[in-house]
């Protein structure tokens, strides 16, 4: 699960000092005896509060619902808090249907208040200083909400200030109101950690969290279509995908996402599935943009002719071919090909590789090498050095560092040198992080993105107000665009507005899309049933495992 999964040698086996002991007690124990669902990940859960952390949304999706979500749009056999949803010929006023019945997992009912709750605990946190907007459960898109309201248990009513299908298409996870209503804004984006158990209504409850190490789960007694009949699910941590692939291979893991070479190797073993298949994550070279506070260390990354020229000396066939191994599709635009609906291969605007005709384009724009010594200057007569930064975020599948190094040797050879530095998560999102937060002061930007399909997600990069703007980048004509996509309904119109912003984006070059990676898994087949084909485990919600079944149960 890319989010489970949607993130160096090993520094330990596990992080933390009593990581070793943690794998060797789990791998004691088979899967087959005990009907617990072992899985290895590259996550990096830091917190079980969904306001306060975007790096928790595997284990947080097992326990909690979206009201409605990706997967109950995509599949008819998924659902989430809501059972049904329609929106009344105004195009403003939409109406969920709540599952009757339904309870916490503590037994306590859940109902439409609830849902209720959690959007006007967000939208109450709006203009205030602890406004909830640093979380997975965050405003954005809130301001398009004119009211929520609770109309009995089973019936929520969101009216919108215009056209817009965000209440669908958010992923906010609806929280209980009896544990959260004494929680005040501060403490929800901060110091209240949300410490298990937990309270959900999902399959699968995080009973207990050990950061760096694992996080246990429980089967849920009061889930809506039965309690599951597996015994619980057990995420185990680790800092690279190595010990995944040898878990899956000695039966102590039952899946994991894993690299291409290992998906290789682990298809020829009988008791393993592989599989792969198209997802949201787009890789991707960003040019840092600002100006003054956090700007990078020339002012051609602020100059649209400088970061087109760089595009034609990046070929995304080569990175897929030799880095990805073949597992990815070629970086076009900001549109990734699994959203088909706006998808578009921008035919007469792509550019093509020619390293050539990078190095013509730069002339032109006036970045030479006028002092022959290899390295071109800036107008400002400095050479132009610049310092790459990159490393693997939680919540992402990791770039090859092969995509990185084949990027500066292109730089390279046309003149413009390029240094590497490579950090871990918490100081590669500390970089990224906006100037006024004390980010910025790199130059490029190797790093990925993974939002939904939804037509705001799709252009968010590019957004003057997204956090996930990891270039900077601020565009009046782009942030129109986006305006006016999260003001409609019709589907038609909505296709086209995103393409044309694709195109601006494209035009102006704030990024480089490297590529399109393919979820590559693997799960061991002797123990469980019901994993599911193509989508063997949803990137996002809980599927399959609110119905597999142990083989031996």
């Amino acid at each position: 699960m890319s989010h489970i999964n949607r993130r160096t040698a090993l520094q330990a086996l596990l992080l933390g000092s009593a990581a070793p002991w943690v794998w060797n007690a789990a791998a004691s124990a088979s899967s087959c005896d005990d009907h617990i669902v072992r899985i290895g990940s590259t996550s990096a859960p830091d917190s079980m509060n969904p306001f306060a952390t975007w790096s928790s949304f595997g284990p947080l999706v097992l326990t909690y619902d979206c009201l409605v979500g990706v997967d109950a749009q995509r599949h008819d056999d998924r659902r989430g808090y809501a059972e049904a949803w329609s929106v009344g010929d105004d195009g403003l006023t939409w109406t969920f249907k709540i599952w009757s019945g339904m309870k916490w997992s503590d037994g306590q009912p859940a109902t439409a208040r609830d849902a209720a709750f959690t959007y006007n605990y967000l939208l109450g946190s709006m203009g205030k200083p602890d406004e909830l907007n640093i979380g997975q459960n965050g405003t954005g898109g809130m301001e398009q909400i004119a009211s929520v309201t609770a109309i009995d248990d089973v019936t929520l009513q969101i009216v919108t200030k215009g056209p817009t299908r965000w209440p669908v298409d958010n992923y906010l996870l609806i929280v209980p109101e009896h544990i959260w209503k004494d929680i005040s804004y501060a403490d929800a984006r901060s110091t209240f950690r949300n410490d298990p158990p937990l309270v959900g209504t999902g399959p699968m409850i995080v009973a207990e969290f050990q950061q760096g190490q694992f996080v246990r789960l429980v089967p849920n007694p009061y889930f809506r279509t039965g309690k599951p009949t597996t015994a619980g699910l057990i995420v185990h941590q680790f800092s690279t995908k190595d010990p995944i692939a040898q878990g899956l291979k000695s039966g102590s893991l039952d899946y994991g996402g894993v690299t291409a070479s290992q998906w290789a190797d682990l298809s020829k073993d009988p008791n393993i599935v592989v599989g792969e298949a198209q997802n949201e994550q787009r890789d991707y070279l960003a040019f840092n943009t600002a100006s003054g506070k956090g700007a990078g260390s020339t002012k051609a990354l602020q100059d649209p002719a400088f970061r087109d020229a760089i595009g034609y000396a990046i070929d995304p066939k080569a990175i897929v071919d030799r880095a990805y191994q073949g597992h990815a599709e070629p970086g076009v635009g900001i549109v990734m090909p699994v959203a088909a609906g706006y998808y578009s291969d921008l035919g007469e605007i792509r550019r093509h590789f020619d390293l050539a005709e990078a190095g013509r384009r730069l002339d032109k724009a006036g970045y030479r090498d006028t002092n022959g010594d290899g390295v071109r200057e800036d107008k400002e007569g400095n050479s132009l050095r610049l310092e790459l930064i990159t490393g693997q975020r939680s919540g992402v599948m990791e770039i090859p560092i092969a995509a990185v190094q084949l990027i500066a040797g292109w730089l390279g050879q046309i003149g413009i040198p390029v240094t590497v530095t490579r950090l871990e998560s918490g100081a590669l999102v500390a970089r990224m992080n906006a100037p006024v937060q004390g980010g910025g002061g790199w130059d490029l930007l190797v790093a990925s993105g993974w939002l939904s399909t939804s037509p705001h997600d799709l252009l968010s990069l590019g957004s003057s107000k997204a956090i996930d703007n990891s270039s900077y980048w601020i565009n009046e004509k782009f942030d129109k665009y986006l305006a006016e996509v999260d003001s409609i309904v019709d589907l038609k119109k909505s296709q086209e507005l995103v393409d044309q912003a694709a195109r601006l984006i494209y035009t102006e070059s704030p990024y480089i899309i490297l590529s399109y990676p393919l979820t590559l898994e693997a799960h061991r087949k002797d123990c469980f049933e019901g994993w599911g084909t193509d989508d063997a485990v949803s990137q996002w919600g809980y599927f399959p495992f609110d119905r597999m079944k142990p083989r031996n149960g």
